[in-house]
């Protein structure tokens, strides 16, 4: 997958006060989303947005483009 997290969005919301039983609790994410993000996999734009949100952040400080190859290394 050519786009991948710069950064570990659960320790970082977990940095800014929102644990993962608050953010299913408060309807915040869903709970895929949460096990989307533990897997490293893509969520949609809606979800991306809420993260932005809640970490007062733009998309490209969560996610960067890399060659396929570079990707695994």
């Amino acid at each position: 997958m050519p786009v991948i997290y710069k950064i570990d969005v659960i320790s970082a919301l977990k940095e800014k006060g929102y644990n993962t039983n608050a953010l299913r609790k408060e309807k915040l994410l869903a709970e895929g989303v949460i096990q989307a993000l533990r897997e490293k996999k893509p969520i949609s734009w809606a979800n991306i947005e809420k993260l932005c949100k809640l970490l007062n952040c733009q998309p490209g400080d969560l996610m960067e483009y890399v060659e396929e190859g570079e990707a695994n290394e």
